[in-house]
């Protein structure tokens, strides 16, 4: 595979790189790896299976996957994972990550999967960490992390000291790239920033997109609606997109869409299989998308309507989620230890 090929599989469906030039050189003089961190606090939803996916392309290019499972993270971070749930609630997002790279048509064997409890409590990184809270001030690491970690006006140190071992796991793991959601900009530009200064690499960073919510705007852990879980069937599936905010010709904040650019059309394309939406003749019959531009032209020119559009992306997801419903529903066991008070 040539340079310009890695890099389109690298590059595309993301927000930013930190920077190109850098990107090139590495593709170009060594064999780079990235790595990805995720705090196990909730369940995981479509939201993460759409970043998660990109990892698919990484592992076509070439390049070495390190998934962090962070849990370390998760327990700071206004306690979103309690200590006893740790061991658990770590169990349950390595499975999940492993049943959406599968569905995204990668080896999750070829990935590597690290704890942070293997590697943060002990030297050398203690020692590291402690000389990045020594030049510090709480100030820039508030601003860094204003977007990750939990806000209040009496922030507790564990948000503090989040936002530093995050900068120092780049390192830590011998990752080239950073990749993150575009909310994990100010972390990983810190990183860039102080990493040199103590004897380490300037990562590269890549930003995902944070998508909408089906019901427009930000999508929502906290409202069942705004969000297709990993669990849920197809018929639910259905049901949350046609009450999915669509409105006709619009594109802004239009979860319906951005889950067809980011997800749906990008493993259809794995087996050349086009994106079918199915109408009946008096409405003008079946309409065969190979692409998602041509699909969002016609949906802003009014030629695709809203509910058509709804109906075909429903069913594509809950196919694209089966396996992955499919595994849990074996291990039922995974959820119910790691989310117990749900079973209350």
């Amino acid at each position: 595979m040539n340079t310009a090929e890695r890099k389109r599989l690298v590059t595309r469906h993301t927000e930013e790189v930190v920077t190109e030039e850098e990107l090139d050189d590495l593709l170009e003089e060594s064999d780079p790896s990235v790595y990805i961190g995720y705090a196990p606090t909730g369940q995981m939803h479509i939201g993460h299976f759409t970043t998660i996916r990109k990892l698919a392309d990484f592992l076509r290019a070439d390049i070495d996957v390190t998934v962090l499972v962070a849990d370390l993270h998760a327990h700071l971070d206004d306690e979103k994972s309690p200590f006893e749930l740790l061991e658990a609630r770590s169990a349950y997002y390595r499975a999940a990550i492993e049943a959406m790279v599968e569905a995204a048509g990668a080896d999750p064997d070829q990935i590597e999967f690290v704890r942070g409890t293997e590697f943060e409590l002990e030297e050398p990184y203690t020692l590291e960490l402690y000389r990045l809270l020594a030049d510090t001030t709480i100030s820039r690491a508030q601003r860094a992390g204003s977007e990750v970690v939990r806000q209040s006006d009496n922030p507790k140190l564990g948000g503090l000291v989040y936002t530093l071992m995050q900068s120092l796991d780049v390192a830590a793991l011998g990752a080239d790239i950073a990749y993150g959601g575009i909310d994990q900009r100010g972390i990983y530009m810190l990183a860039r920033e102080i990493l040199p200064e103590h004897g380490h690499d300037k990562p590269l960073c890549l930003f995902a997109p944070l998508l909408s919510g089906l019901s427009g705007g930000k999508m929502s852990a906290s409202e069942a609606g705004s969000k297709v879980n990993l669990t849920d069937d197809p018929e639910t599936v259905g049901e949350k997109i046609d009450g999915a905010y669509c409105p006709q010709g619009e594109v802004e904040e239009n979860g319906v869409l951005e889950y067809l650019e980011h997800l749906v059309f990008p493993i259809l394309e794995l087996d050349d299989e086009p994106f079918v939406i199915q109408r009946p003749d008096q409405y003008g019959g079946d309409i065969v998308y190979e692409d998602y531009g041509t699909l969002e032209d016609d949906f802003l020119a009014g030629e695709l309507h809203p509910q058509d559009l709804k109906g075909a992306t429903g069913e594509a997801i809950g196919e694209i989620i089966t396996p992955i419903r499919e595994r849990f529903e074996r291990e039922p066991e995974l959820l119910r230890e790691a989310y117990p008070e749900q079973d209350d």
